[in-house]
């Protein structure tokens, strides 16, 4: 049997719980990711390897997004930057967990290439805002800095909220298969979704609009999100 074929179905057979993601993570990003992973595995690379892979992937889109004036060709350009660095993301922790080889500093690195990404992608839309799209309105460059505000706070609640129900012995490992409606509730404010969007950056306006709406609904998750973790923690563990 090959390396690859080995690791596919070890993989297949070890996959994190879809409780609390998306159909977009669950479908498409994690598959993608297990068949990177496998290749990575056959070609011997470590976690933190593919984890620059990945950085490398993104960070060429949040170039190509700063740098260059909107086209179609460039949208499909940044597209499949984004979603291969994302399906890189969901490689090197499935690659970890097949060799044993994960640890805290790849955990780390992995964090703070997420939030590098985060912080990076908005601020390449405001170039390209204030460069690009000749906004009659300067108000709507303060769109990406609301975005980011509310990404980066995402992310950030997210993992730390994570990290303390660890501390607190809080939370369990579940069996409960993952809800469907949730996966579908939680598809405007997967990172998968967002990377779509940059599809149609060829079209300015339907970018924008596209743009702010996801904004609106991060927002919107945002408020929810804070209460539902910070309810979370208030329980006292058992």
């Amino acid at each position: 049997m090959s390396r690859f074929r080995y690791a596919v179905e070890r993989l297949a057979a070890a996959q994190k719980s879809a409780k609390g993601v998306s159909l977009y993570s669950r479908y498409v990003n994690r598959p993608a990711g297990r068949l990177l992973a496998a290749a990575a595995y056959a070609a011997r690379l470590t976690p933190n390897r593919v984890t620059a892979l990945s950085a490398v992937s993104t960070f060429t889109g949040v170039a190509l997004t700063a740098l260059l004036p909107p086209s179609h060709a460039l949208a499909v350009g940044v597209f499949a930057a984004l979603v291969v660095g994302f399906a890189l993301d969901s490689a090197d922790g499935q690659l970890a967990r097949l060799t044993g080889g994960g640890s805290a500093a790849g955990e780390w690195l992995d964090h703070v290439v997420d939030c590098a990404k985060t912080l990076a992608l908005h601020m390449a839309v405001l170039v390209a805002f204030h460069r690009h799209f000749d906004f009659s309105d300067p108000l709507l460059l303060l769109v990406p800095v609301a975005f980011q505000f509310a990404a980066v706070l995402i992310f950030f609640g997210g993992i730390l909220t994570e990290q303390l129900k660890r501390r607190a012995a809080a939370t369990t490992a579940s069996a409960a298969r993952p809800s469907t409606l949730r996966s579908v509730l939680l598809l405007p404010v997967d990172y998968g979704v967002f990377c779509a969007v940059f599809l149609f950056l060829g079209n300015r306006e339907l970018f924008t609009v596209l743009y702010c709406a996801l904004l609106a609904v991060h927002l919107v998750f945002l408020v929810a999100f804070l209460v539902k973790w910070y309810r979370e923690l208030s329980v006292p563990a058992r």
